[in-house]
């Protein structure tokens, strides 16, 4: 079974791990964890993965020039990108069906059966 490779850019190393820890105890995903957002796009080119799940309040480089980043890449802007973060509350997320300004947001914190949803939900088979 080939396992959907996921990485994870977010400048919280703790958050990172425990997520990374959780995914691949169910056997199905390979996650890479990247807590410098300026090495966000190194590391993405690298690990060639199937979605990004990307923070978006970090230090130096915020999620949203991460993302440009990204979209400038022309060997990375085809990847799904889902922005994890705690500026936008559930109840936001859920009344806009996830979706702010076209891009889709998950709000922290997330279950670990709601997070695999969403990556599920849009990784490209």
């Amino acid at each position: 079974m080939n396992k959907k490779k996921i990485l994870i850019i977010d400048d919280e190393v703790a958050f990172t791990n425990i997520v990374k820890l959780t995914l691949e105890m169910r056997d199905k995903y390979e996650v890479c964890t990247e807590n410098n957002p300026l090495s966000a796009i190194e590391t993405a080119r690298k690990f060639g993965p199937d979605i990004i799940i990307l923070d978006v309040i970090m230090p130096v480089l915020d999620g949203g020039e991460v993302y440009t980043e990204l979209m400038a890449d022309p060997y990375l802007r085809h990847i799904p990108i889902m922005f994890l973060t705690a500026i936008v509350r559930k109840e936001e997320v859920d009344e806009r069906k996830g979706i702010f300004g076209g891009r889709f947001f998950i709000a922290k914190p997330i279950s670990t059966d709601g997070l695999i949803k969403a990556i599920d939900e849009h990784v490209h088979a």
